[in-house]
C-alpha cells in the first residue's frame, strides 16, 4: 500500500512494521493519523523509533484512537495520571506481568482496543524484547473442520489466572474481572476472523469438559506460539510499540534481571468481542 505522510518498513511478512517520518510529540494531521491507523490494521503491530514524548504528549496520542482505558489493577505509578501504567522491572523483581503470552485486560467485559507502549530506560547490556503474534494467521491457519468447531465455542478470560501465584493476601486489594468472550473474535473493523484465546487469561472453555477444554486450550496455546505467526521487537531507548489488542497476542521476555526497565502505557478501550453466530445474525438481519 502507498503512503504519503510516512514511511512503512515491514518488520516481516507476517506481523509488524517500523514507521519513519513522523514526530508523535507533535499534533497529527488527519491524512497523518488516517495513515498511521491503517498501518496499524494491516501490520498489527507498528513501531516507532526515537520518539520525544511527555506523559500528556503520550495521552494526546493514545487518545487520537479513542478513549483511554484505565487498567483495574494499575498500581499507583503516576499521580493525576490514571490512564498510565507504569511498565517497570528492576534488581527487586521476581517476575514482570505479561510473561505468558496474552491479549491485554481480555478478561473485562470490553477488553482493550490497542496499546501503546513508550520504553524510556533500557537494560545496558540488551535484552527486554518483546514478541508479538498474528491472530488471523493463527486462525487461518488451523485445518477447516477444526476452524469450524471453533466458530461456535465460547471461552472463560479470568484475570484471576494472571495472579494465582500471588502469596495468600497479596493482591487482596485488587480487581479481578472474567467474562465469558467468543474463542473466534470477528474483527470489528476488518471484519476479518481470529482466534481470541491467550495463555494468560483464558481458563476453560464453556462447552467442553474439562478434560477436552484443557486438551483443546493447549494444543491452542502452543499454536499460537508458533515462530513463524510472529515478530520480536528490539527495544531502544525512546522506542514505541503500538498494537492492535483484539488481533495481535504479546509476550514480555524477562531476560534482563537485575538491570532496570522502565516505560509507560497507555491503553485504549475496546468493545465487547462479538463472534460468528452474531455476524451471521447481523447478515440475515440485513437481508430481510
Amino acid at each position: 500500500m502507498v503512503y504519503e505522510t510516512i514511511e512503512v518498513r515491514k518488520t516481516t511478512p507476517t506481523i509488524g512494521a517500523e514507521i519513519f517520518g513522523v514526530d508523535l510529540s507533535q499534533q497529527l494531521s488527519n491524512r497523518q493519523f488516517d495513515e498511521i491507523h491503517r498501518a496499524l490494521m494491516e501490520n498489527l503491530v507498528i513501531f516507532f523509533r526515537d520518539q520525544q514524548l511527555t506523559v500528556e504528549q503520550q495521552k494526546t496520542f493514545g487518545a487520537r484512537f479513542g478513549k483511554l482505558h484505565v487498567h483495574p489493577n494499575a498500581p499507583k505509578g503516576l499521580p493525576d495520571h490514571p490512564e498510565i501504567l507504569v511498565i517497570k522491572a528492576d534488581e527487586n523483581s521476581k517476575r514482570v506481568a505479561g510473561e505468558s503470552w496474552h491479549s491485554d485486560v481480555s478478561c473485562d467485559e470490553e477488553p482493550p482496543m490497542g496499546s501503546i507502549l513508550y520504553i524510556q530506560e533500557i537494560p545496558p547490556d540488551g535484552g527486554g524484547d518483546t514478541m508479538f503474534a498474528n491472530m488471523y494467521e493463527a486462525y487461518e491457519s488451523l485445518s477447516e473442520p477444526l476452524r469450524k468447531m471453533l466458530d461456535g465455542l465460547t471461552a472463560i478470560h479470568d484475570s484471576w489466572k494472571a495472579h494465582s501465584d500471588r502469596k495468600p493476601g497479596e493482591g487482596s486489594d485488587m480487581q479481578f474481572p472474567r467474562f465469558e468472550h467468543p474463542v473466534v473474535r470477528i474483527h470489528p473493523e476488518t471484519g476479518r476472523k481470529l482466534l481470541f484465546v491467550d495463555r494468560g487469561f483464558t481458563t476453560n472453555i464453556v462447552q467442553l469438559r474439562r478434560a477436552e477444554s484443557d486438551a483443546l486450550l493447549s494444543f491452542l496455546f502452543q499454536h499460537i506460539e508458533t515462530p513463524k505467526l510472529s515478530c520480536r521487537f528490539k527495544w531502544q531507548k525512546n522506542s514505541i510499540a503500538f498494537w492492535d489488542n483484539r488481533s495481535a497476542q504479546h509476550q514480555a521476555i524477562f531476560d534482563y534481571w537485575p538491570h532496570r526497565r522502565y516505560g509507560h502505557r497507555v491503553t485504549i478501550c475496546g468493545d465487547k468481542p462479538f463472534g460468528v453466530a452474531k455476524q451471521m445474525s447481523n447478515a440475515s438481519l440485513a437481508a430481510s
